[in-house]
């Protein structure tokens, strides 16, 4: 099982990621919203905000969310790890249960390259 330091460590590459692409990836990242990524296996959430193509980690809560984020993810630690290292599609997934993600519908269009 993942820790919560391989979490946030997976949560900061994905963030470098975030920052350093271009083009349609770029563009869908240039959202101002807020995040939540609660790892269902280890009972906490990590939230921040997507904002000028980046991804900010902002704080570490024990527990589901405490308010509800506009982008909300929830997942095993492992997949968390797993994805961000390329060893989990995403979209994959996704479509067998293995990740949640809620968002506005117009959200979901523009993060659909990011996906």
């Amino acid at each position: 099982m993942a820790t919560i330091t391989e979490c946030r460590d997976a949560l900061d590459k994905l963030a470098d990621n975030l920052a350093g692409a271009d083009g349609s990836v770029r563009g869908a990242a240039a959202l101002d919203r807020t995040l939540s990524c609660h790892l269902t296996d280890l009972d906490t959430t990590f939230t921040g905000r997507l904002a000028a193509g980046r991804m900010v980690v902002e704080s570490t809560v024990s527990g589901p969310p405490r308010e509800k984020a506009q982008i909300r993810l929830a997942m095993t630690g492992d997949d968390l790890v797993a994805m961000v290292g390329g060893r989990l599609n995403f979209a994959k997934a996704w479509a067998s249960g293995r990740v949640r993600l809620e968002a506005g519908f117009r959200d979901l269009l523009r993060l659909r390259s990011l996906l």
